[in-house]
């Protein structure tokens, strides 16, 4: 199971030589994250408001072919490992032909823990959300 988030490159997203800017990259991994977690039933705001944060562990960006002002660009974001304690997200960014084929631009991964938002203490997201989590584990044991 993998969510796919459409990006329309803005022009304030590119540098003077035209192409997107780097830090743009964990930007739209958020925005896929957040829809991959909504396709379960429950958004990071709900998840927040419910005491659980996910605190950023390890970002990777792996940069091939550049993104360009008002490209159409898919996200596809699926996990890779969780666990009770932390999580793991695969993305890939790829363009949108206009033929309607998709070519790879990069690629890259996150690693979040779950966390008390009061605390900041490792939580079980196992115990708090056990549907979240048992929906995640059977898509990443069939991906």
């Amino acid at each position: 199971m993998h969510a796919r988030t459409k990006i329309t490159v803005r022009y304030a997203e590119t540098d003077k030589m035209g192409i997107v800017h780097h830090s743009n990259y964990p930007i739209w991994y958020e925005i896929a994250r957040n829809d991959y977690i909504k396709m379960f039933g429950i958004s990071y705001t709900d998840m927040e408001n419910a005491g659980v944060m996910t605190p950023l562990l390890n970002l990777s960006c792996h940069y091939g072919i550049p993104a360009l002002y008002e490209d159409e660009l898919i996200i596809r974001t699926w996990v890779q490992t969780i666990t009770a304690a932390r999580i793991i997200f695969t993305y890939t960014v790829k363009r949108i032909e206009k033929d309607g084929s998709e070519t790879e631009l990069g690629y890259g991964t996150t690693e979040h823990g779950f966390v008390d938002s009061k605390t900041f203490r490792p939580t079980s997201i196992k115990k708090r959300f056990p549907k979240l989590y048992e929906g995640i584990s059977a898509a990443v044991k069939h991906f």
